[in-house]
């Protein structure tokens, strides 16, 4: 038989049956689209980390001030004076491996607009380096720099979003902006990574795009504060990406614990130690969610033997006659395992299409981030035909064995 007869009687058969087929493709359907929506989700939240641990710096170590009560912070406030911006500088000096740093003040934001908007979003004091070690760009205009730093100048850098709530209309440079009770020329407009989430593993980010970025001078000494609260509420360390982060965040922690005088005012935070702890999490979701798409492929391949072996003995008399008329054992053979393996094909790609669509559904209603991966749809469609082809061998060998004489006498 050629190959082309043998797959147009496979379409004839599965069509006469059409419920029953269809019944059993679902197994193979579920499946797919199974093991596509979990790789998906699993690229994208891989996508999503890396893009967060960007925006900090996978080469950075982040120290951030703690927050406490009243009563606590005063007792600790006899021992140390928080985290300053001689921390950072002391740092850079002693530690051969911090090659710079940058400092962040947030201010108590009421009141943030301009002659054509408001925004709702808070000010932060931050040091001329602050950009360079973070995944900014610049859309419009310029960064603030170290003079104005020095001059305790009254200039700011909008966030991209904090610019169109301020000034819908455009041309946001060069015109003012009210911060609480000071006035601000707008000198930038930064375009900063849009996150969709705004923590990762317990630490706050995203967000900067509704920010607006003044000069750490002009934040420290023209805002008021809360009593006691620290001179900065983080340091960004640089780190030689030659060393390794863990042991960095090793001496930077002895040194202010020296500084501190042991107080626990302050953690620090590495983003390569994120990431590590991320990717191990995703893995162990990735062998869960895998093992879970698998045992639904391997339903939809019993499903499909179970339906063989049926067919076998539905279509007995045809195939004693067939073998009657001079079919050979391979050419019975040939025809069934065409059927199982079409079902399996056929269940595939639908099985894609509900897998994307799946994907669409999730990353909708559950805000997870997916991101579409080629290697994901080859991988689950070849496990299904390899399913397909696998569970319809048996089915095959046992019609082809059947003895002529004893198909055509069967009821």
């Amino acid at each position: 038989m050629k190959y082309s007869d043998i797959f147009k009687d496979t379409f004839a058969e599965l069509a006469q049956h059409k419920l029953r087929t269809l019944l059993t493709l679902l197994g193979m359907i579920f499946g797919v689209g199974a093991v596509i929506a979990m790789l998906n989700i699993g690229e994208g939240a891989e996508r999503e980390a890396l893009k967060m641990i960007d925006t900090m710096g996978l080469h950075n170590l982040i120290i951030e001030s703690k927050t406490f009560e009243e009563k606590e912070l005063k007792e600790q406030r006899k021992h140390s004076s928080g985290l300053t911006i001689r921390d950072g500088e002391i740092s850079t000096r002693s530690l051969p491996f911090v090659e710079s740093f940058s400092a962040q003040k947030v201010i108590d934001t009421y009141s943030v607009f301009s002659t054509q908007g408001k925004s709702d979003g808070k000010a932060i004091g931050v040091s001329a380096s602050f950009f360079s070690l973070s995944k900014f760009s610049l859309e419009q205009g310029r960064l603030l720099n170290e003079a104005d730093n020095l001059n305790f100048s009254q200039v700011v850098l909008l966030g991209s979003a904090s610019a169109k709530q301020l000034f819908p209309l455009g041309d946001a440079l060069g015109k003012n902006v009210k911060i609480n009770h000071l006035w601000f020329k707008v000198v930038g407009i930064l375009q900063a990574p849009f996150l969709k989430k705004d923590a990762f593993q317990g630490v706050k980010l995203g967000g900067d795009q509704h920010k607006v970025f003044i000069p750490l001078n002009t934040a420290i000494h023209k805002f008021s504060s809360k009593p006691l609260t620290s001179e900065v509420n983080s340091i960004k360390l640089k780190l030689n990406p030659s060393v390794d982060p863990i042991e960095a965040a090793k001496a930077v922690s002895h040194l202010l614990e020296r500084r501190h005088n042991e107080v626990d005012d302050y953690e620090i935070v590495i983003p390569a130690a994120l990431l590590a702890q991320q990717k191990q999490t995703q893995k162990i979701f990735n062998i869960v969610m895998s093992c879970v798409a698998g045992i639904s492929l391997l339903v939809g391949g019993i499903g499909i033997m179970n339906i063989m072996l049926a067919t076998v003995l539905e279509r007995t008399k045809e195939i004693g006659l067939l073998r009657a008329v001079g079919a050979r054992q391979k050419d019975i053979q040939l025809q069934f395992i065409a059927e199982s393996f079409t079902i399996s094909i056929i269940g595939g790609i639908l099985g894609v299409f509900f897998g994307i669509l799946l994907s669409e559904l999730i990353s909708i209603y559950s805000e997870w981030a997916v991101s579409w991966s080629i290697t994901a749809i080859v991988l689950s469609f070849s496990i299904c035909a390899m399913v397909g082809l696998t569970f319809g061998v048996y089915p095959a060998i046992k019609a082809s064995k059947l003895d002529p004489i004893e198909a055509l006498q069967s009821d």
